[in-house]
């Protein structure tokens, strides 16, 4: 395995459990990869303390609340990071016998992979695993103010006074929540609107939360060039230098630090693959690289088809149970494969978005006959749960089969009631029966009982 993320650790466990198969892990920075050290869980660590926050703010009784404990919540952050020390993470690999080999891979031929003065040469299989990387906008500028990436932001030793989050998908949108939470005044700018592949309701919401938290959001914007005073590699998580004057539609706006976050591309430079023959990553829904000869592999955001840890690493368990079919001599098509799979996602913001499967629009570009039902995401137990509570869900659903093809919920703890509709959509279970599954009373799950009262009520008045 060329990357040692979540990614690849699934990739290599599913190929070797219950066999006499080794398995090794090339990686170059700390075992777990950018999940476990700079994204999912350093970004929800510092996204939970605002969101408890508000949620008392929002409760009689404890409607005063105090400022958040800035060295407090970045303690715990740390210990959701091990202080960036990947010993237990090395340590579990070498106990499912995965051996650990530090240094960058480079494919050289069929099955080999060199790091540094070793040569690795597969019995099986080599998979590429190696996430992705930032990319950045050309911004007159904007490289030589040595502005923050993810890495610093949720690695952040010191929270600047001011600070602007360039992009408007969720990286941005969940950076500059926790910016404000920690009390920095934050400026978000986009070229676009925000959360741009999603239901619009849910980029409506998410705006609104920001701006009730004093973010001021600048949505379909330019900006056009960055100065930065004394600009100084300070280290990551450390301001970096003097102020920033960044030109936004001919308007100059001064800050103590800016962060980047325009989205990322595969990681895939030096990889060697012009040795294999490689022109291009493309898989199918087997995770095998089209020209790989079968022993060739990619999972995860390498791999290009989505850029979310829990679906790469669904795609790492394929894999590896691809690998480990085929290494005991059987069909690659005896596993299911993942190209039907829909796509969840939850954005951690004030409210919180939760999505599976397809939007509106992507069902009609589908040429599906549709049904959309948008209702308040209104019951007795998202009352209970906080006054005040707002919030909404979209449905979709493919008419011709009775189908829930996709769903989006935004409000507050709305990401714990997603899965409930991922089932759904996974297995295609028809409308009709779906209306056999009770929820209980009190929860906010009776919001699904509340959804197929609106399609029948829909289809009655159609």
């Amino acid at each position: 395995m060329i990357g040692g993320g979540p990614v690849g650790e699934n990739a290599a466990q599913y190929a070797i459990q219950g066999s006499d198969r080794t398995a090794a892990i090339v990686e170059a920075e700390l075992v777990g990869g950018e999940c476990s050290y700079w994204a999912c869980m350093p970004s929800k660590a510092l996204l939970v303390p605002g969101s408890v926050r508000t949620l008392a703010q929002h409760m009689p009784g404890l409607a005063e609340q105090p400022p958040l404990d800035v060295e407090a919540v970045l303690a715990r952050r740390d210990s959701f990071t091990s202080g960036w020390d990947d010993a237990s993470q090395v340590s579990w690999a070498e106990e499912q016998g995965i051996e650990v080999v530090r240094g960058r891979g480079t494919l050289t031929g069929p099955r080999t992979v060199v790091v540094g003065d070793r040569t690795l040469v597969a019995r099986h299989a080599v998979v590429l695993a190696t996430g992705s990387v930032p990319v950045s906008p050309p911004i007159d500028g904007l490289a030589e103010a040595l502005p923050w990436g993810s890495r610093d932001a949720t690695a952040m030793h010191e929270v600047p006074g001011s600070i602007l989050v360039v992009g408007g998908g969720v990286v941005a949108c969940e950076a500059a929540t926790w910016l404000a939470a920690l009390g920095a005044r934050v400026t978000l700018a986009a070229r676009g609107g925000l959360l741009a592949r999603l239901e619009p309701e849910a980029a409506e919401a998410v705006e609104a939360g920001l701006r009730d938290a004093g973010v001021d959001v600048r949505l379909h914007v330019d900006v056009q060039s960055v100065r930065r005073e004394d600009a100084r590699a300070t280290g990551e998580g450390h301001v970096h230098g003097g102020a920033v004057t960044t030109t936004i539609d001919g308007e100059e706006l001064r800050t103590d630090e800016i962060l980047v976050s325009t989205g990322r591309r595969p990681a895939t430079d030096g990889l060697g693959l012009d040795a294999v023959g490689i022109d291009e990553l493309e898989v199918d829904g087997r995770q095998r690289v089209a020209g790989g000869d079968g022993w060739l592999y990619a999972a995860g955001d390498v791999a290009g088809r989505w850029q979310l840890t829990h679906m790469g690493k669904h795609e790492a368990r394929i894999c590896g149970e691809v690998i480990g079919v085929v290494a005991g001599g059987g069909d690659a098509l005896d596993v299911v494969g993942v190209d039907e799979d829909p796509l969840t996602q939850v954005v951690f913001t004030e409210p919180e978005v939760a999505a599976v499967g397809i939007t509106h629009a992507e069902a009609l570009e589908r040429g599906m006959r549709v049904e959309r039902v948008a209702i308040d995401l209104a019951v007795a137990g998202t009352a209970l749960q906080r006054d005040d509570a707002g919030g909404r869900v979209v449905a979709i659903v493919d008419a011709d089969r009775d189908v829930l093809v996709g769903a989006t919920l935004v409000g507050h703890g709305v990401a714990e009631l997603l899965h409930a509709a991922t089932v759904a959509v996974a297995t295609q279970v028809p409308l009709s029966r779906l209306w056999h599954a009770v929820p209980a009373y009190p929860t906010a799950s009776e919001i699904w009982l509340r959804v197929l009262e609106a399609l029948r009520t829909q289809r009655r008045a159609a």
